[in-house]
């Protein structure tokens, strides 16, 4: 007897089949529109890249026809991937391969292209539905890549790494690494309001688990200091250490005075108390001829005149 959990599953596969089988039917009946020969620059309603065309109107881009013949592997396809997906087949985009083992969610419908009925279905059901991590399915990654160009047998031209975890990542840049594939890198932070873009070619540039490091080292380092368990700090009180003129780096302070010009320019040392000393000591003044000036009651005015006077006269002569 199956239990009433195996029920349940078995249940919800019929209902996945009768979804697929119910869009089948809905795409057969609705006329697809053939595909246009020759890209077009004219503007008119029923032309879907007249707008598009217009970037080599203004010089952004030499020949966007070309966008037509590239080939480009899309690996994991959740908010950013399946936007890419999504834009990279409005530009028209020769060709996309689509990589995701994840099924659909409804707490995608926020931001992916996915329907509410679609949900518990297979994000990527007619491409490459596998974990590429695994060593069998990393092989078919790497053939994916080398041989499913737009021309079967020739590589892709880029490939967008838009994964949300650290074993997926690792195993875009081994396969690329060993190929010689030029991709690029990309991520959302945890409160998703920034992120980042990088440009990967093999030989080039830095490798992403250096960029790794550099980029999320300090904030996994912050993240196991918050988690470990918070001990009392002792503060212990450090003893200054004294810096003496004899060090194990040979520095050696040298007066620029010397000894004699030291003694001029010192006086005699008072008699002080036990324990006070005196920072510098005043030099004796020199007496000299010993001649004093006479007090006098002549005012500053006139000492100016006698001095204005006797320059004058030692100018004459």
């Amino acid at each position: 007897m199956a239990t009433v959990e195996e029920l349940k599953l078995r249940i919800r596969e019929l209902e996945n089949e009768l979804i697929k089988s119910k869009q089948k039917q809905s795409d057969a009946e609705h006329h697809l529109r053939p595909k246009i020969v020759k890209m077009s620059a004219e503007v008119v309603d029923s032309n879907p890249y007249s707008r598009l065309m217009a970037l080599k109107r203004m010089g952004i881009v030499q020949d966007y026809e070309k966008i037509r013949s590239y080939a480009v592997a899309v690996v994991g396809v959740g908010g950013v991937g399946s936007v890419t997906a999504e834009m990279l087949t409005r530009c028209g985009i020769g060709k996309l391969l689509l990589f995701d083992y994840d099924k659909v969610e409804l707490a995608n419908m926020n931001r992916l292209f996915f329907q509410p009925h679609q949900a518990g279905l297979s994000k990527v059901e007619a491409t490459h539905n596998y974990n590429i991590t695994t060593i069998d399915n990393f092989t078919h990654f790497m053939d994916r890549i080398s041989h499913g160009g737009l021309e079967e047998g020739k590589p892709v031209d880029l490939v967008l790494s838009c994964v949300d975890n650290f074993e997926a990542r690792m195993a875009i840049n081994t396969a690329c690494n060993e190929l010689g594939q030029i991709w690029m890198e990309s991520g959302v932070s945890e409160n998703a309001v920034s992120g980042h873009i990088q440009l990967i070619i093999p030989g080039e540039t830095a490798l992403l688990i250096l960029t790794v490091y550099l980029l999320f080292l300090p904030y996994l380092l912050q993240r196991k200091a918050a988690e470990r368990p918070k001990q009392e700090a002792v503060q212990e009180e450090e003893e200054e250490v004294v810096v003496h003129e004899d060090n194990e780096w040979g520095i050696e302070l040298v007066s620029e005075v010397s000894e004699a010009e030291l003694q001029d320019a010192s006086g005699p040392v008072p008699d002080l108390p036990e324990g006070i000393t005196v920072a510098y000591t005043i030099p004796e003044k020199d007496g000299g001829s010993g001649e004093t000036v006479e007090e006098t009651d002549q005012s500053l005015e006139e000492l100016m005149a006698q001095m204005k006077k006797i320059k004058e006269l030692s100018q004459r002569h």
